[in-house]
This record gives structure tokens, sequence and C-alpha cells, in this order.
């Protein structure tokens, strides 16, 4: 067993444990913020992005001649580690929810870094006079450059898993749209039947839904490729050497394979979330597009008996402790649940981006729990949605075609042969009486048989001209 060690800092001493990494800055942001339950080492991507930054860093400082190269090999070293999800385990205990603008995340990777950094160099754990955390691998560095940097390229890395779970479940609509092109159906507005279509063409919709927000996912992450590093305490540079951000921002490039690039104004740079407001509204637009898709999915499949009945979605679970046979839709359920929290996360985002003063916004740590809490959710809900629901999901053809056969949206063509007020009173006559509406155009005499036929056969004209229109 490994004895501990202790630590001081200008506050005083703190025993640390002999078997972890930290130092003593975590231990007190441990006992200080001990609120959420949600830690770092819940969010390995940011501890990734924060080794690669620290990597970009002790490289530019050993090409500038401030560290050693010998230091700066172990650094690299130890921040390779990390990248990898080497070391990880129970080093990284800070809550995400802190005070100090992401002191304490930064002094919490500065530590492990450093700690693995003394084990390559011969030395233990805690001996800081032959490589310290603040001195050596915090060198040239700030929190307030580091950290924002860092969230920005952990969003960036997230955005690739993001927009393969929407095109995955895009494609999956789109399978769904080629095969029941041919399935007439009501289609409807405000839950009221409107006129017709085909189940292939509500999937299409849903399908192009989906594909229009990865291009706002795209373009909002591009706002996230410019970053402060090297701006230092507040954009000024302090303690930082000349062209410290241009090596360092092009060594991060190649260390992450993102295209970043140095702010042109360093000081707004640091105090400005602009880039994280816009890609929050775009993570919340995809919430609200989930959120409709599923409502959409929930009403169709309603029922099965009593309601609209018109897709059967995969049975997932039994649906009720007490009602024999009941399957609710569950995995649509879950996915509505997101989007609310998405919507939520946004308003949080919001409001943090909004209380920033002054040359620095203390209240980042907010906005990238919610922000990577969002992409992951949203990530993951999207995959379960396509595989346990979507590429399930029946349309019950028979009961589309008997729905448009009972209802009155065949009106809206009819209105073209025989005006809006004509199509209008047949319509009113037909729902009275609970009769077929071609029965009573049949009736009246308004149409020749060939005409009727066109309206309200199975290859009707409007279908035709919707689906070629569509491609």
């Amino acid at each position: 067993m490994v004895a501990d060690r202790i630590e001081s800092d200008f506050i005083g001493s703190l025993p640390i444990p002999g078997n972890v990494l930290y130092g003593i800055h975590t231990v007190r942001a441990v006992q200080n913020f001990d609120v959420s339950g949600l830690r770092l080492k819940d969010f390995p991507e940011l501890i990734q992005s924060m080794a690669m930054v620290k990597k970009a860093a002790a490289l530019t400082n050993k090409e500038l001649g401030l560290l050693s190269p010998e230091k700066a090999r172990a650094i690299s070293e130890a921040c390779d580690d990390l990248i990898n999800l080497n070391g990880i385990n129970e080093n990284f205990p800070v809550d995400m929810m802190q005070g100090g603008a992401g002191t304490s995340t930064n002094m919490n990777v500065n530590e492990v870094v450093t700690n693995l950094a003394l084990v390559k160099l011969g030395a233990n754990p805690g001996d800081y006079s032959t490589l310290h955390p603040n001195d050596d691998v915090n060198l040239s560095q700030s929190t307030n450059d580091v950290y924002p940097t860092a969230i920005r390229l952990t969003i960036l890395r997230a955005g690739d898993a993001l927009t393969s779970a929407q095109g995955t479940l895009r494609d999956a609509f789109r399978v769904k749209a080629a095969q029941y092109a041919d399935a007439l159906k009501v289609g409807r507005t405000q839950l009221q039947d409107a006129v017709p279509m085909t189940a292939g063409q509500e999937f299409e919709a849903f399908a192009e839904l989906i594909d229009e927000d990865i291009a706002q996912v795209q373009s909002a992450s591009q706002l996230l490729r410019e970053i402060n590093l090297g701006g230092s305490a507040i954009g000024t540079s302090i303690n930082v050497p000349q062209g410290f951000s241009r090596t360092a921002c092009d060594h991060l490039s190649q260390i992450s394979g993102f295209d970043l690039l140095p702010a042109r104004n360093l000081i707004e740079a640091t105090s400005d979330t602009g880039g994280f407001v816009s890609f929050s509204g775009v993570l919340k637009r995809i919430a609200v597009k989930l959120t409709k898709i599923c409502n959409d999915l929930r009403l169709l499949s309603s029922g099965p008996l009593a309601g609209l009945g018109e897709i059967r979605l995969p049975p997932m679970q039994a649906g009720s402790s007490i009602m024999p046979g009941k399957v609710n839709p569950v995995i649509p359920e879950m996915v509505n649940q997101i989007g609310f929290q998405v919507i939520g996360n946004d308003l949080t985002v919001t409001l943090a981006a909004g209380a920033g003063q002054l040359q620095l916004n203390a209240m980042e740590p907010v906005i990238v729990l919610n922000i990577l809490q969002s992409m992951k959710m949203l990530t993951r809900g999207m995959e379960i949605l396509k595989h346990r629901c979507v590429d399930g999901i029946e349309v019950d053809v028979n009961r589309c075609k008997s729905l448009l056969d009972q209802s009155l949206v065949l009106a809206t063509p009819l209105a073209k042969l025989i005006g809006y007020s004509k199509a209008a009173d047949l319509s009113k006559k037909a729902l009275a009486e609970k009769r077929n509406l071609r029965h009573v155009v049949t009736e009246e005499g308004v149409l020749a048989t060939s005409q009727i036929d066109q309206i309200f056969g199975d290859t009707a004209e409007f279908v035709n001209c919707s689906k070629s229109a569509s491609g």
C-alpha cells in the first residue's frame, strides 16, 4: 500500500492519498464542489482535449526554449497516456459544476499530467521540485485560455458522432420512404383530415427534417475553430512569449486533427461565449425536430385499434403492470424526454453566457456540462431511435387505405373540377349521412365516371404529381 503524501498551497497543507495522481488543488475542489454527481472522469472526451492542449503547450514551450527537452518529452508522453484514456480511472474526481471558471478542471489535469510525467522521469508523485504543475505543465498558459480552448475542441470532436447519428437516422427514414412510396393515406393538418398523401412522403419529410440539421451542426462548428490559446488570463498574453499562440495552435491542430485558428482578438475571445450559444441553439433545433417526429410516430401508431393505427412500431417491452398485452411507444417517448432536457440545457447555456462580466465568463463550467450532455444524449438517442424503432416500423397499408376511403380529403382535388362551394356541399352531405364521398359524388352525377375514377382511384393523379415533384 502506497503511503499518503502531504502537499501544500498558500492556504495550508492536506494529505493526498498515495494511490492517486492528483494533488492538493484537486482535493480542495472535491471538498468545495461535491454537488452534481457528474465528475470530470465522466467526460473523458474533455480530459482528452485538455491533454491535447497541454501537449501542444509543452511542445511550443520547448521550441521557444522555455522548457527542457527532457521535461517536454515527459509531459508529452503523460498527455499521450490521457489522450489514449490510460490512467483516468479515479484520477479526475472534480465535479463538473464548479466555481472558478474551470480552474479546478485545469489544475486537476495539470496535477495528473505532472505526476504521470514524474514517474516517467524516475521521480515520485508529488516531487514538484523536479516537475511542477504550475511552473512547467501550465507554463505560458492560464485556465482562461486552456479551458475554453479544450471546450471548443471537445465539442468539435464530439460533433462527428452527432452528425453520424443524424445521417443514419435520416437514411433509415429514407428506406421507409422508398418501401412505402405507394401506400396511400390521409394527410392531416391541425389533427384534422386534410389532403391525401403517401406514407412514403411522410417518411421522406422526416428524413429531410434531419438532413437540414446536419448542415447546421457543421456550420455552427466553424465558429468553434477560433481559439484563444495564448491569451493567458484576460487575452493580453501576460507571461506568454511572442509567437506562442500561433505555434501552439499549429501543434494543437496537428495533434487533434482539426484546423484551429488563433482568435483575431484574444481579449474578445477570452470573454466571448457566442460560439457556444450558437452551437447550443443548433442542438435545441435538433431536439425540437426530433420531438416533432417522435410525437408523430406516437400519434400514427396510436391505438392500435382505437387510435390512428396507421403504423406499427416494433414492440420493445410490456407496456403495463396491470393491462395485459399493452405495448407502449417507449423509444419515441424516451427521445421526447431527451428533447425536453436538451431544450432546458440550451436555456442554461444562454443564461450562463449572458452572466459573464468584464474580461471573463466564470460560468463556462455549466456551459460545457450542458452542451456535452446534450450532444451525448442526442447522439445516443438517435442511434437507439434508429435501431430500436425506425428500422422496424411497418405501415398498415390496408388501415391507411380504409381511413382514406372513409375521409373527405378527396374533396380537395374534387374542387378543382366542380368548384370549392359544390365540393364543400357534397362533403357536408357525405359527413352528415356518414357515407363515402365517392358514392355521394356518383349519386349526384356531377362528374363522368372516368373523372370519378381519376380522383378516387388507387393511383390518383394528385399522388403521381406529388411524387414526381419530389423526385
